[in-house]
C-alpha cells in the first residue's frame, strides 16, 4: 500500500521534431526530471513522467520547405530519432507521446471549447505579416529582419538573439518572408485572446508569494514582469 496515494505528475519541455536531441537537452532537463521521477518511485510514490514530441512548430514547417520535404516527413522522421535516443540514454518515461495523436488534438480542442463556450476569450481583429508571393500569412520566425534596437540583420520576428530583446514580427526594419525572401504587407486576420488580467488576483499569488524561492532567479523575474 502506498504511503502517499496522491499522484505526482512530472514532465519535461516537449522536444521539437525538427532535429534530434542533444547533451544540452538532455542535462537541461530530461537527466534531472528523470532522477527527480526515479526519487519519488524509490519513496513509493505514484508517479506518471509524462512527455512527447511537439510537432506544431513553426520550426517545423521551415524545416521542411528548406529540405523540400512535407512537415509530416520530417515529424515522422524525428519523433523516431528523438524517441529511440531517450530509450538509449535509459530516460525512465511512463509515457512518451507526440501532440499529433488523436488523444492530443480531442484534449486540447476540449480545453479550447470549454473556454470558448464559457466566453472567456476576446475575439479581436489584428494587423499580421502576410506574404503575397506564398499565399500566407507570417508567424514570428518566418519573417527577418533588422532588429531596431541593435541593428541586427538577421533578428526574428519574436527575438534577436544577438541582444536578446523580445519584438513583434511589426517592429522588425526591412523585413522579408523567410518563406519566398519577398517583402511582406500587412492585412487584417481574426485571432482569438485569453485576458489573462481577469486572472491576475490568482497569477499574483501563485507567482509571486508559491513560488518565489524554487524557481530560477531568471525564470521568476521573466514571469513576474509579464
Amino acid at each position: 500500500m502506498l504511503h502517499d496515494p496522491k499522484r505526482y505528475t512530472v514532465t519535461a519541455a516537449l522536444p521539437y521534431t525538427n532535429g534530434p536531441i542533444h547533451i544540452g537537452h538532455l542535462a537541461g532537463v530530461y537527466v534531472p526530471s528523470d532522477i527527480y521521477s526515479r526519487f519519488l518511485r524509490l519513496q513509493g510514490k505514484d508517479v506518471a513522467f509524462i512527455c512527447g514530441s511537439d510537432e506544431h512548430g513553426v520550426a517545423i514547417s521551415m524545416k521542411a520547405k528548406k529540405e523540400g520535404i512535407t512537415p509530416q516527413e520530417v515529424i515522422d522522421k524525428y519523433h523516431a530519432i528523438i524517441k529511440q535516443s531517450f530509450a538509449d540514454f535509459g530516460i525512465s518515461f511512463d509515457n512518451y507521446s507526440r501532440t499529433s495523436a488523436k488523444i492530443h488534438h480531442d484534449t486540447a480542442s476540449e480545453f479550447f471549447k470549454k473556454l470558448y463556450d464559457k466566453g472567456d476569450f476576446i475575439e479581436e481583429v489584428t494587423e499580421q505579416l502576410y506574404d503575397a508571393e506564398a499565399g500566407q500569412f507570417l508567424a514570428d520566425r518566418f519573417v527577418i529582419g533588422t532588429c531596431p534596437k541593435c541593428g541586427n540583420d538577421e533578428a526574428y520576428g519574436d527575438q534577436c538573439e544577438r541582444c536578446g530583446s523580445t519584438l513583434n514580427a511589426t517592429d522588425l526594419i526591412n523585413p522579408r518572408s523567410a518563406i519566398s525572401g519577398s517583402k511582406p504587407v500587412i492585412k487584417e486576420t481574426k485571432h482569438w485572446f485569453l485576458p489573462l488580467d481577469r486572472y491576475d488576483a490568482f497569477l499574483r499569488e501563485w507567482i509571486l508569494e508559491g513560488h518565489k524561492n524554487d524557481w530560477k532567479p531568471n525564470v521568476y523575474g521573466q514571469v513576474r514582469s509579464w
